[in-house]
């Protein structure tokens, strides 16, 4: 029976407060979420910060210092910290709590793209904030922006100096291209761990076929030195989450990029959407990987190399 690392994404940048009441952004919902995903079965807790008095994504280092000492202390779940923050966010934002915490891990896009979420603006007629339907319906003109320049730096300041391991975020087939560019130029080393990205419009679409072409395109790439995992949004993700335990990859959930459990019912937590997803992976014959394992199968430097 061989190991599925499960990652969970606690609360990403995508959804707002009023999409579901269970979406954490306050230290306490975030903290207590995290360590209950990793009770369900999370090896990996995928963080992002938020203001706790409006929700909205947040890059300040004050605001990451008031959970993630929490979940460290309450779990050993590997702390994957994201580099990605939010598109709105200049990328001296988007690292500047990464590079004070210095953790095992972060998330790592691999190329600028359309991040485009405001269709979902159309679908409330009520909010609880008044950033969050402007802040949806203006990504009809945004950019996620991660050039070479902006990756080299990443892979620089906290791969090279700070001995982070990353989750490299594949939206398209592209990203692929960019990562082999990078292993060619010495920045990057295996074990390489790919998470494909399904269903965020401006990135490849969530289709079975979609996914069999990435892994196709990976093993002309990457060969051998490489693990892979799949993230799909919305009513995607437990189908390709499937799809992928099924193939020998790994799996991520979570309220970053998914908040339904079935169709018309919201998930109540992140451990709802873990202890789904290990149902899959355990119907595959596989079974969720420690911390533990996912350490030592990534080559992570250890939760106590880190400042956090």
């Amino acid at each position: 029976m061989s190991e599925a690392i499960i990652t969970c994404a606690i609360t990403g940048s995508i959804h707002t407060p009023s999409m579901s009441p269970y979406l954490p952004y306050t230290a306490d919902q975030i903290a207590e979420q995290a360590i209950g995903a990793a009770e369900a079965g999370a090896a990996i807790l995928h963080l992002h910060a938020r203001d706790p008095e409006n929700g909205r994504p947040s890059a300040d280092p004050a605001h990451w210092r008031g959970f993630l000492p929490r979940i460290k202390a309450g779990t050993d779940a590997v702390i994957n910290m994201t580099t990605g923050g939010s598109a709105v966010m200049s990328l001296d934002d988007r690292l500047a709590a990464p590079l004070m915490a210095a953790p095992e891990m972060c998330s790592l896009n691999m190329g600028s793209m359309n991040f485009a979420l405001y269709p979902m603006a159309a679908r409330r007629g009520d909010w609880l904030f008044d950033w969050e339907k402007p802040f949806l319906e203006n990504s009809d003109d945004l950019v996620f922006k991660n050039t070479p320049r902006d990756i080299t730096r990443i892979l620089t300041d906290l791969g090279q100096a700070r001995g982070a391991r990353f989750e490299f975020e594949c939206y398209d087939v592209s990203h692929l291209h960019m990562l082999r560019h990078f292993m060619d130029r010495g920045l990057v080393q295996g074990p390489v761990f790919l998470q494909f990205v399904f269903g965020v419009l401006g990135g490849i679409g969530a289709d079975p076929d979609n996914l069999r072409h990435m892994k196709l395109m990976a093993d002309k790439l990457l060969g051998e030195d490489y693990m892979f995992s799949v993230l799909a949004a919305g009513r995607h993700q437990m189908p390709m989450a499937q799809m992928a335990a099924e193939m020998g990859g790994h799996v991520r959930v979570g309220l970053e990029d998914n908040l339904s459990i079935a169709k018309g019912q919201l998930a109540r937590s992140n451990a709802e959407l873990v202890e789904k997803v290990r149902g899959l992976v355990e119907e595959t014959g596989r079974r969720p990987a420690t911390p533990a394992e996912a350490r030592a199968m990534l080559g992570l430097k250890g939760a106590d190399k880190t400042a956090i």
